[in-house]
C-alpha cells in the first residue's frame, strides 16, 4: 500500500496549497507565498502529513522546468538584447558581494584563517551559497502581479540566467582548491559550448516551428512539441554540458517566444503549472523545512547568514542598477526580485556536504534562508509595484484574453 501514498501526498499538497493561496490573494499577498506556507505545515516541521520523497522531488523539479519555460516564453527578445549588457554587469556584482559577504559573517562567528586553509575554503563556501539566485519565485510573482514582460522584469530574468551559470563557475572554483582534481578550465569551456549549442540549435529549431506554426496554426501539436523542446534543452544542459536544467528551460522558451503562437503555447503550459507542477514546486520549499537539533548558536547564525544573503543581493545588484541609470525604487526592484533562493542554493549545499566542505548542521540555516526570501520577496516586489500601470504588451494581451473566446482545437 505504501506505494500508492504519493496519491495522498499529492492530494494533500494540490488542495491546502490552493487554499493558502487563496488566502494569500485575499491578504493582498502573492499566492506562491501561502503555496510555500501550506508546505511548511503539511510537512515534518508542523503536521507531519507529508514527507519529502524522490517523487515529490521530480515533480517539483518539473515545476520549476514549466516556471522558466514559460518565462523564457514571455520574454521580450528585444529588450533582453538591451538589457544583455547590464544583466552581466548586475549578475557580476550580485555574485561577487554575497560571496563576500558570506565568507565574512562565517570567520566573523567560527573565526578567520589563511586564504588556501581548510578553515576558510568552508568560509568561502557559505559565500558560495549566497550566490546562487533563484529566480523561479520572482517570475511567479512578476507575472501574477502583470510585469513580467517590463523591462525591469527582463533585466531581473537576464540577471539570474547570468548568475546561475557564473554561480556554478564560483562553486566548482571553490571545489577545485578541496580537490586537485577538479579541472576549472573544463567547466568554463562547458559553459560556452553550452552557448554554442544554444544558439546553433535556438536558430534551427526556431525555423521548424515556425514552419509548423505557419502550416498549422493555433494547433494543440505545437505546445505539445515545444514542452517536448523544453524537455530536451533542460536535459541536454545539465547532462552534457553541466549547466543547470531550469537554465536550459529558459533558453527553450527564448527560442519559441518569437513565435507567433508563443503566447498559446505558454498558455497551455501555464495549465500544467497552474494545476500541479506548480504547487508542489512551492510547497516542496516548506516540505524540506526541519528543525531538530537547533541550537541557540545556530540560531544567531542563521539569522545572521539569512539577514547577510539578502542584504548582499540587494545592495550588490540593486546598486549595479542604479549606476546603469535606473531609478532608485527600479534598482531596489532588480536587488530585491535576485535575493531569492531555492532549489540551486539547495543543490550548492548538497554538492558541499558531499564534498565535505559544509557542515550538515548549516543546512537547516539555507532552508531558513529559502523560506525567508521566498517569503519576503513576493511580498516586497508588491509593494515596489503597488499603483503602477502594466507595460503596454501586458494590458494587450490581457485585454485580448478577456475579449477572445478560444475555439476548439484539434492535434
Amino acid at each position: 500500500m505504501e506505494s500508492i501514498e504519493y496519491l495522498k501526498d499529492l492530494a494533500l499538497i494540490i488542495v491546502t496549497a490552493k487554499v493558502f493561496g487563496l488566502i494569500a490573494a485575499k491578504l493582498k499577498a502573492p499566492q506562491v507565498v501561502g503555496e510555500i506556507i501550506a508546505g511548511l505545515i503539511l510537512g515534518p516541521s508542523i503536521l507531519g502529513w507529508v514527507g519529502q520523497s524522490d517523487f515529490l522531488s521530480r515533480m517539483a523539479e518539473i515545476g520549476v522546468v514549466l516556471i522558466m519555460f514559460g518565462a523564457g516564453l514571455e520574454t521580450n527578445m528585444k529588450d533582453l538584447v538591451k538589457t544583455g549588457p547590464k544583466a552581466l554587469l548586475v549578475a557580476l556584482v550580485g555574485v561577487f558581494v554575497p560571496l563576500a559577504g558570506g565568507t565574512l559573517v562565517y570567520s566573523l562567528f567560527y573565526g578567520f584563517s589563511e586564504i588556501g586553509s581548510e578553515h576558510f575554503l568552508r568560509a568561502l563556501f557559505i559565500g558560495t551559497i549566497m550566490t546562487a539566485t533563484s529566480v523561479g519565485i520572482t517570475v511567479q510573482t512578476l507575472k501574477e502581479l502583470g510585469h513580467l514582460k517590463g523591462h525591469i522584469g527582463t533585466l531581473i530574468m537576464s540577471s539570474a540566467i547570468i548568475d546561475d551559470i557564473i554561480g556554478i563557475i564560483v562553486l566548482t572554483f571553490v571545489i577545485g582548491f578541496k580537490n586537485p582534481e577538479s579541472n576549472i578550465a573544463d567547466v568554463v569551456l562547458h559553459t560556452v559550448y553550452f552557448l554554442l549549442f544554444s544558439v546553433v540549435c535556438g536558430i534551427l529549431t526556431y525555423y521548424v516551428f515556425k514552419f509548423i506554426d505557419k502550416r498549422y496554426p493555433h494547433k494543440r501539436r505545437i505546445p505539445i512539441l515545444g514542452l517536448a523542446l523544453c524537455m530536451i534543452m533542460a536535459y541536454s544542459a545539465e547532462k552534457f554540458f553541466g549547466i543547470a536544467d531550469i537554465t536550459g528551460a529558459y533558453v527553450a522558451g527564448l527560442i519559441l517566444c518569437n513565435l507567433r503562437d508563443s503566447d498559446y503555447i505558454a498558455e497551455k503550459m501555464d495549465i500544467s503549472s497552474y494545476m500541479m507542477f506548480g504547487p508542489v514546486f512551492f510547497a516542496s520549499i516548506g516540505l524540506k523545512t526541519q528543525f531538530d537539533g537547533f541550537t541557540p548558536e545556530l540560531l544567531v547564525f542563521s539569522a545572521a547568514f539569512v539577514g547577510m544573503a539578502l542584504i548582499t543581493k540587494v545592495i550588490g545588484c540593486g546598486t549595479t542598477a542604479k549606476l546603469l541609470g535606473y531609478s532608485w525604487k527600479d534598482s531596489l526592484k532588480v536587488g530585491v526580485g535576485m535575493m531569492t533562493r531555492g532549489e540551486v542554493a539547495l543543490i550548492v549545499s548538497q554538492k558541499g556536504l558531499s564534498v565535505g566542505l559544509m557542515d550538515p548542521l548549516y543546512f537547516t540555516s539555507v532552508i531558513l534562508l529559502i523560506i525567508v526570501s521566498s517569503i519576503t520577496t513576493p511580498i516586497v516586489l508588491k509593494l515596489l509595484y503597488k499603483g503602477e500601470k502594466l507595460p503596454d504588451d501586458e494590458k494587450a494581451d490581457k485585454s485580448s484574453a478577456e475579449n477572445i473566446t478560444e475555439p476548439v482545437h484539434n492535434t
